[in-house]
């Protein structure tokens, strides 16, 4: 196995034009990169018959490669995606990073060192907002509760607000920056891998607040063991 290099799996289809700018900026130009994406080859029609949200089930937003974006069911794209880490071990990948904070509960790989955001985002945020409200920013609204298991490591309950980062212009994040502020949050949270810089600074400049981005915080501690 190559030994350092680093495996990108998104649940939309890759490469993420949106993410992997900010990977470059912290690692190493040198270090060899295989991006992938559980829909990747996928018509639209393809993924609504395979992956097509459930009405009660959790589900998740992703990117196509056609800039636009679709919902799909967590569980199945659970499924598909560890067919995918299989595939990246076995073209050498010795670390896998998931492009989702999605919560999963059974993605595993045999050799390489798979990193979640879901894994990694709860402690380390909790750390980082000690004493603070934290209001955070999913990006769609039924995630609030499928996805508000994982702050349990917070010190106090989270406010949610919600708003995608694939619709634009998206007044909605303003909307719900400002919300959030107004409710009593002291740090904002976007927690979806699809929000980049410029989201990070709209909802600072509505909400008055410092906003962690979790792709560049992922990107930055990924950065030590690659």
């Amino acid at each position: 196995m190559t030994a350092r290099k680093l495996g990108t799996l998104t649940i939309g289809q890759a490469p993420r034009a949106d993410i992997t700018p900010i990977l470059d900026a912290v690692i190493d130009a040198g270090t060899p990169r295989r991006h992938a994406g559980v829909l990747d080859g996928l018509s639209r029609a393809e993924i609504e018959r395979d992956f097509a949200a459930r009405p009660g089930e959790a589900m998740l937003i992703t990117k196509l490669l056609d800039g636009s974006s679709v919902i799909i069911d967590r569980s199945k794209t659970e499924a598909a995606a560890q067919a995918k880490l299989a595939m990246l071990e076995a073209e050498g990948c010795s670390t896998i990073l998931m492009l989702c904070t999605g919560h999963f509960e059974t993605l595993s790989c045999e050799r390489a060192r798979l990193i979640e955001p879901d894994r990694i985002l709860p402690p380390t945020v909790a750390a980082l907002t000690h004493g603070a409200r934290l209001g955070i920013i999913v990006p769609i609204p039924e995630q609030i509760a499928s996805e508000a298991g994982k702050w349990a490591a917070l010190g106090q309950e989270p406010l949610h607000g919600a708003a995608s980062p694939y619709a634009e212009p998206s007044p909605a994040l303003a909307e719900a920056a400002r919300d959030l502020a107004e409710r009593g949050a002291q740090i904002l949270l976007m927690d979806c891998m699809g929000f980049v810089e410029s989201h990070r600074r709209e909802a600072a400049e509505a909400s008055g607040l410092p906003v962690i981005l979790s792709n560049s915080l992922i990107a930055k501690l990924v950065s030590e063991i690659v």
